[in-house]
């Protein structure tokens, strides 16, 4: 875990990536990758949480090796700079295929400090993902409700 933290933590620092969401220019071309890669993430966040949930509940036998993995994923993929996965003009009312709403760029200092909430709970879960089954339903409350933060603020209900 900590190697996997160590590897991450260098990999951020050398590309450059903090915290913070900074308005990173790009090329228009790269506007719909940027939204693959916004997309991608969210998946990555999905199938890792879907598998820490699905043994917290016992529908799949607890594996501390898989836990710790699916754990420290959700640490490296919220450790990426938000910046170029948010290009303005990529929320709801501007294009198709987003459920991004404007008060991503218009309240980006809410947005900004629910991801970083984001990776603290991912720190917590990370943190005793490999302690067992009992030790998962706690500490994958806090990450669902920095989800759901987000998304009550910052995505457009389902329809």
């Amino acid at each position: 875990m900590i190697h996997t933290r160590l590897c991450a933590a260098a990999l951020i620092g050398a590309l450059g990536l903090g915290a913070g969401v900074p308005t990173i220019a790009v090329a228009q071309d790269s506007f719909e990758n940027q939204l693959k890669a916004r997309q991608g993430q969210f998946r990555l966040i999905a199938l890792n949480l879907g598998v820490l949930g699905n043994m917290a509940k016992g529908d799949i036998p607890y594996d501390a090796e898989a836990a710790q993995a699916a754990a420290d994923n959700l640490v490296t993929v919220a450790a990426i700079t938000q910046g170029l996965l948010w290009p303005e003009g990529s929320d709801a009312m501007s294009i198709d295929g987003t459920r991004a709403m404007p008060s991503i760029w218009e309240d980006n200092a809410d947005f900004v400090e629910k991801w970083e909430a984001v990776a603290a709970a991912a720190d917590g879960l990370a943190a005793v993902a490999g302690d067992g089954q009992a030790a998962l339903g706690p500490a994958l409350g806090p990450m669902g409700a920095t989800c759901k933060s987000c998304h009550e603020a910052h995505r457009e209900p389902d329809s």
